[in-house]
C-alpha cells in the first residue's frame, strides 16, 4: 500500500486497527512512534546496484491504556511528515515488535489494516544460478548426474 492510499482510507474510518496475518490484532492502545522515509542503496548477488525507498511506520505497544490513535490524528502525523521531511508517495513498511521487531507490508481488507509478512527473495535469479522451485516439492535429482566417484565397495562412503 502506498502512502497516498492510506491517506484516502483514513478519513473513512472510525478507528485505526492493525491485524497480523495470524488473525491477532495489535493492541488498540498502540502508538505510532515514527513516520519517516527509509532509503536503502545496495548491491544484489548479481552485482546490480539497487535503490529502494519506503515510508516507514513504527508501531509501539504502549502501556497507555487511556489513549487510542484516531484516524484523523494519524492523517495529521502523515501530513506533518510529508511537509517537514519531504516524504514521497512510496510503499509503506510497518515495523512492529512481537517477539522481535518485524517488518511488514501493509494492506487493507475494508475494515482493518493487515500487516503482511515480508519474505526474503533473490533479486538476481538469472545471475544467481539457483533454479527456481515451482512447487513446494523438493527438487528431484538423478544420482547419475552427481557422478560415479563413489561406488559401492569403494570406501568413499
Amino acid at each position: 500500500m502506498k502512502l497516498s492510499e492510506i491517506k484516502k482510507i483514513l478519513p473513512t474510518l472510525e478507528n485505526v486497527e492493525f491485524q497480523l496475518e495470524n488473525g491477532s490484532f495489535v493492541p488498540e492502545h498502540f502508538h505510532v512512534t515514527e513516520v519517516g522515509q527509509i532509503s536503502k542503496k545496495f548491491i544484489d548477488c548479481g552485482g546490480v546496484v539497487r535503490d529502494e525507498k519506503v515510508v516507514n511506520f513504527q508501531l509501539w505497544n504502549a502501556n497507555d491504556l487511556e489513549h487510542r490513535l484516531k484516524p484523523g490524528k494519524l492523517l495529521n502525523i502523515i501530513e506533518l511528515s510529508e511537509d517537514k521531511l519531504g516524504i514521497e508517495d512510496a510503499e509503506i513498511e510497518v515495523e512492529y515488535q512481537a517477539e522481535t521487531i518485524g517488518k511488514y507490508d501493509l494492506e487493507f481488507n475494508g475494515k482493518h489494516f493487515i500487516l503482511k509478512n515480508k519474505q526474503t527473495a533473490c533479486l538476481a535469479e538469472d545471475a544467481c544460478g539457483v533454479p527456481p522451485i515451482e512447487s513446494s516439492e523438493k527438487p528431484k535429482i538423478q544420482l547419475v548426474s552427481i557422478g560415479n566417484s563413489c561406488t559401492p565397495g569403494s570406501g568413499c562412503c
